[in-house]
């Protein structure tokens, strides 16, 4: 007769998600999930005691069947062996944001980035490492990814709990804001920018260029002159020109004194 630790260990070997307490005492009706609990730590003993390369572990909150890491270096080989689709950098650099921050739209996660995730969401999704989760209570009301319980037994993590302490802390811009402040940039180089135009016209353009040439010969250095007394002696209509003394019709020589 089969013996109830001989169904568990078939259960964990036929599952590709953990096994939960509560399936296990449900599959082999036991009393209790303190039961099943207390069945996975007896096969677990029982493998220790027959040496076997196989273990329990716990994981994303139920039970797995796994290879002990003695025999990974035979395992590796034969990963190497077969074509097997891997995480890009991109894809670890978005789950780890999601993983650290969660739940978090994709705006953010862009703004995080500094480029579109829209594509790399899309994979993750369809490895189904992180989930939609719902919707963020703002402009557009983007979904809010999380991860899934097979990110955690991809990682061997029990619980988010288990990830990794990293220095500092996860700084997302608000893109809302960062889109106004490169606005506000944007407008004062294109204000700057017109402003060097106009100056560059102006110098440029000769109609500009002869009537202020113009307007200084018009000034005169006996002109020139009046204004350095005036500044002197504070008499003002000392740098003024005389109406006695303006230019004659012809406007090379002084008219004629009344």
């Amino acid at each position: 007769m089969t013996e109830p630790h001989d169904v568990l260990e078939a259960l964990l070997f036929a599952s590709d998600a953990p096994v939960e307490a509560a399936l296990i005492q449900e599959v082999l009706e036991l009393p209790s999930a303190d039961a099943a609990r207390a069945l996975v730590q007896d096969l677990r003993t029982r493998f220790e005691k027959q040496d076997r390369v196989l273990q329990i572990i716990e994981a994303g909150g139920g039970f797995r069947l796994v290879t002990r890491p003695e025999v990974a270096p035979w395992l590796v080989k034969l990963a190497r062996s077969k074509t097997k689709s891997r995480l890009s950098r991109p894809a670890l650099e978005t789950l780890a944001i999601i993983a650290y921050r969660q739940p978090v739209s994709r705006p953010e996660v862009d703004a995080a980035r500094g480029v579109n995730s829209e594509g790399v969401l899309d994979n993750l999704l369809e490895r189904r490492l992180v989930r939609i989760a719902g919707r963020k209570d703002s402009a557009g009301r983007p979904f809010l990814y999380e991860t899934t319980r097979e990110f955690l037994v991809a990682f061997g993590l029990r619980d988010l709990g288990d990830l990794p302490k990293v220095d500092g802390e996860l700084i997302l811009v608000d893109p809302a804001a960062a889109a106004e402040t490169a606005v506000g940039e944007a407008d004062a180089r294109d204000t700057a920018h017109a402003d060097a135009i106009d100056a560059a016209r102006a110098a440029a353009d000769p109609v500009i260029v002869e009537a202020a040439a113009s307007e200084a010969a018009a000034i005169g250095p006996a002109s020139a002159e009046r204004a350095e007394r005036a500044a002197e002696t504070g008499d003002v209509t000392a740098a003024t020109d005389s109406h006695q003394q303006d230019p004659g019709p012809e406007g090379t020589e002084l008219a004629p004194r009344g």
